[in-house]
């Protein structure tokens, strides 16, 4: 019998989060081979590095979201109904939520990723529509707790990592105190 493999799939305000504090280091280990991203996730990934966010550019060239995933032609609109119908997308923002549509379809539509896939963002729009259409999905506090608990990170550094991504400008769901990352 054949396990099927896991697949977590971070959208870009995840690595983001994780490349404010330099720290994508950490984010590969608790990814452990598991890591993939959409040609739109890592496009948006790239511009980031170049913008902002340095540290980005060593998760790119590392390969630990593997080669990025292209839409095929025939998935190109359904891809663009879930981008405009379900995030607002418009046609003059073209690159808007497209990276979220591309990997939430690919979640729920390719046969190799179908069920066997985690969404991880922080973006609250997307993580309620993957939660409405019951997929797995974390967030950054998610994926920290579960660094903690495969001892990938100690507690009270996940903790002040959070709390760090948050007053660097990041948006995201904190825990109250130390024990939260570790229940």
């Amino acid at each position: 019998m054949t396990v099927p493999r896991s697949f977590w799939f971070p959208d870009n305000t995840v690595l983001c989060n994780f490349a404010c504090v330099d720290r994508i280091a950490l984010l590969e280990r608790i990814l452990n081979g598991r890591g993939r991203w959409t040609a739109a996730v890592a496009y948006e990934a790239r511009r980031s590095a170049s913008i902002k966010y340095r540290p980005l550019q060593t998760l790119i060239d590392g390969g630990a979201l593997g080669e990025p995933i292209d839409i095929e032609d025939d998935e190109v609109a359904a891809v663009q109904l879930v981008r405009v119908a379900s995030f607002g997308g418009v046609p003059e923002m073209p690159l808007q939520h497209l990276g979220e549509a591309e990997t939430l379809y690919l979640m729920q539509n390719r046969r190799e990723f179908k069920g066997v896939s985690t969404w991880i963002s922080d973006d609250r729009i997307t993580v309620s529509y993957a939660r409405r259409q019951g997929l797995t999905v974390m967030e950054t506090i998610d994926l920290m707790a579960y660094g903690c608990s495969m001892g990938d990170v100690v507690a009270s550094e996940a903790f002040e990592l959070l709390h760090r991504m948050d007053q660097m400008g990041r948006s995201l769901r904190l825990p109250g105190s130390v024990r939260e990352l570790t229940n």
